[in-house]
This record gives C-alpha cells, structure tokens and sequence, in this order.
C-alpha cells in the first residue's frame, strides 16, 4: 500500500512538473510580471499539495512588494514556499541547477545561479541583483549558503545584502519551518548530512503530511545600512522567531506567532 501511494504520488509529481516545463517554455517568454507571479504561485502551491504539504501563511507583517527577501535554508521546498505565498527572482547555489527537472524549471523562472568560491562571478550577480531590485522588482535569497537543521540558523553570509544598500530597499527576513502534526519539527523534510536529492522527494512523498509555515518579519533599512549589519540583524531575527535552540530542538515545537 505504501509502495502503491508513493507511485502515485510520484507519477503525478512527474505529470506537474511536465506541466511547469511547458509553462515557462510557452507562457513566460511573453508574460507579464503580474501573469508569471500568479502562474508561479499557483504552480508552487499544487507542487506541495502533491508532496503532502500545507502551507501557512503565519506572517504578522506584511510582505513587501519591493524588497531583498532573506530566508533561512532547510530543504529544496523552501523555494516553492515563498513562491506559494510570495513570488520572487531567487539567487541560489549552482548545485541547484543540476536537480532534474526542478533545476530547469527554476532557472525558467528566473533563479540565478552562484557558483561558490567565484568572486567575479558573485560581482558580476551582485550588479544584476541591484538592476533588479531597482526595476521594482522582489528578490530572494538565502544567506546561510547551504541547508541546515531546522530550529538553528547558521552565520549568514554578507556580500549580497550589498545589494540592498545599493538599491535603498528594505531588507525582509522570512523565517520557514516545518511541523509534523504534533507541532514538533518534521524529520522528513530535512535535507543535510548524506541526504540525496532522490532520498529527500522519496521521504517527503511517504511520510505523514508536512505543515510548511512561513513567517514575513519586519523590514530592516537597507538605504545607508552596513552590509554585515543588515546580514547580523537578519539572521538575529529569524532565529528569535524560530525559537531558541537547545540540545532538545528535534522535540521543539516552532515559536513562530
């Protein structure tokens, strides 16, 4: 019975998929800012209800339009969360990009790809992301520079909050996190140590149902701000609403209000 729910779920998430290759071949090209939102979170969201994921919109701030999004990392949903609630252009590692399927389809939606250790490379992103951001448009990245642990959040990485400061946007944080159904955090969806990609869609595909719940803060300044202040205040902030960690955090529940 196991065996035949996974099947299913997997044929289905193949069938959605094809579907968001044919969106961002045919539709994307020509659309509009507003018709790419819409498509992208209405794609996102049926992405995870196909993975047994619900997601919850726990912000007590509202998201800004026009802002540098700032998020801690904990798997390859976190994309597809923001994008159910909030569409936005992601910078992400280059490792994403090799992800069948997922890494196309990203790109298609205007993810820009970084390749760890290439200062020119990161230069020449970092002029990008500011052209963007001026256009009026939401960016989002995740400074931490790789997944980790639900419940801690690593150092965060301050060269692109630059951007920011560059741009005179506000900086958001967004703190995600992810419930089993007794509010504990949910094992499946972590994504670290030896976990492959494939290892990581089979435990989501068959295990109990995911509670995703994403938390808008509030803004920090970006204009005349110091890039490793905005990156320190970020991160400070996303850990006080995650909660505190301590040597019991696989039994914590998620504080976010």
């Amino acid at each position: 019975m196991i065996r035949l729910r996974l099947a299913w779920r997997f044929a289905r998430l193949i069938v959605h998929l094809l579907a968001g290759l044919a969106t961002c071949a045919l539709v994307f090209p020509w659309a509009g800012r507003g018709l790419r939102d819409a498509a992208t979170r209405r794609w996102s969201r049926r992405l995870l209800a196909i993975c047994n994921v619900r997601v919850e919109d726990a912000s007590g701030i509202a998201a800004l339009e026009h802002a540098l999004f700032v998020s801690n990392h904990i798997s390859w949903l976190d994309i597809f969360v923001i994008n159910s609630l909030h569409p936005c252009r992601f910078v992400a590692k280059a490792e994403i990009r090799a992800w069948p399927v997922l890494g196309w389809l990203a790109a298609a939606a205007g993810t820009v790809f970084i390749a760890r250790g290439n200062r020119r490379e990161l230069r020449h992103i970092f002029k990008g992301l500011v052209l963007v951001l001026g256009q009026g448009e939401r960016v989002a990245f995740f400074p931490e520079g790789t997944v980790g642990q639900q419940g801690s959040v690593l150092p965060f990485h301050a060269n692109l909050f630059e951007a920011a400061v560059d741009a005179r946007v506000p900086v958001q944080p967004c703190a995600v996190a992810y419930l089993d159904a007794a509010g504990a955090w949910h094992r499946s969806v972590d994504y670290t140590g030896d976990v492959s990609f494939g290892d990581s869609i089979a435990a989501i595909l068959q295990g109990p149902p995911v509670r995703a719940r994403l938390a808008c803060l509030a803004p920090l300044a970006g204009s005349g701000a110091h890039r490793r202040e905005l990156a320190q205040a970020a991160h400070d902030a996303i850990q006080a609403a995650l909660g505190p960690v301590d040597a019991n955090a696989a039994a914590a529940p998620v504080l976010i209000s």
